[in-house]
């Protein structure tokens, strides 16, 4: 089995083709028959418009030498509508086309297609496009890092192989007192720092399989050799400390305290942030499905926030 036909995609993928080419077409629609990709064909643009609008497909295939339009001007249609924006398009031009000298720095398209091509280069580039468009969803808007979904994925991925390997969960203890108190755009910095501090100790572990992603507001995970994560939880914690107290005004940085209102709206004095983390180690296959690695980690989690100030939490009984 080669590597291309190993290719999974995660769930079958719509897609339209916006095509007057008999050839494209049938290469298009004979490259998949297990179901991964359902494809729609139109042959003219305005005609798919209007099923645009009401069905948004996963990819856009767009000829450039549309029958009835340019197909340049068609995606430019479409992405002109903001929650299409997001749609991934690719283009497919004819090598003389090229030639024509298109404004490119406006064109909307995620990947070109020159055609001729040949199936292999086809699907390889549709695969691609695909994979790219749901990285680009799922990362966290803020910090760019990977989201819920490709967290699931990789432990997952991980377990099925029966890799060896330690999953570490953080996040913020006061944060929301913190934003409360400063305000969203001090909050995401404090964001911003921590995803970096966090990203640049698992970089300094060259050599070894590493991840990082970023759950949602202050909650990130990290995943490194299970001989490496306790050196990396000490070079977090005590970076973080050295960096978060700057974020405070400098009254309350000398207090070591700050007053805001808790979740039932009271006023209350709440300590400067610290970061919990909570490490579940899957070694000889013990873990089957990553709910249980999530699982364990919010018993670790809370033992971690006992203690008010940054530490972490080792799941002895898998290490």
């Amino acid at each position: 089995m080669s590597a291309q036909d190993a290719c999974r995609l995660p769930r079958p993928q719509n897609v339209y083709l916006l095509s007057a080419d008999q050839e494209l077409k049938n290469i298009l629609t004979g490259l998949w028959d297990d179901g991964q990709l359902r494809l729609t064909c139109f042959e003219r643009g305005r005609g798919a418009i209007e099923v645009l609008f009401n069905e948004l497909p996963d990819l856009l295939i767009v000829d450039h030498d549309l029958p009835d339009m340019p197909g340049l001007d068609l995606v430019n249609l479409v992405k002109s509508e903001n929650v299409y924006r997001q749609l991934p398009v690719i283009l497919v031009i004819r090598e003389e086309s090229l030639l024509t000298g298109a404004d490119w720095c406006s064109a909307e398209v995620d990947d070109l297609i020159v055609w001729p091509s040949t199936p292999a280069r086809l699907k390889a580039r549709v695969y691609l496009t695909i994979a790219r468009a749901s990285r680009a969803f799922d990362a966290n808007p803020l910090s760019k890092l990977p989201g819920n979904t490709s967290i699931i994925q990789r432990i997952q991925e991980m377990i099925d192989r029966r890799e060896d390997f330690a999953l570490a969960y953080a996040d913020l203890d006061y944060f929301k007192s913190f934003n409360d108190k400063y305000g969203f755009s001090r909050g995401d910095e404090v964001l911003m720092m921590s995803a970096r501090i966090i990203v640049n100790t698992i970089r300094g572990f060259t050599g070894v399989r590493s991840f990082v992603g970023h759950v949602g507001g202050d909650d990130f995970v990290f995943i490194l050799p299970p001989d490496k994560v306790e050196l990396a939880c000490q070079r977090i914690v005590e970076n973080f400390d050295s960096i978060v107290p700057h974020f405070y005004d400098e009254d309350d940085r000398a207090k070591g305290y700050i007053q805001s209102t808790d979740r039932e709206g009271n006023m209350r004095t709440f300590p400067l942030m610290a970061i919990s983390i909570a490490v579940v180690f899957n070694i000889g296959g013990r873990l089957k499905h990553y709910g249980e690695a999530s699982q364990i980690a919010m018993t670790l989690k809370k033992k971690a926030k006992e203690n008010p100030k940054s530490n972490y939490v080792l799941d002895k009984r898998q290490a």
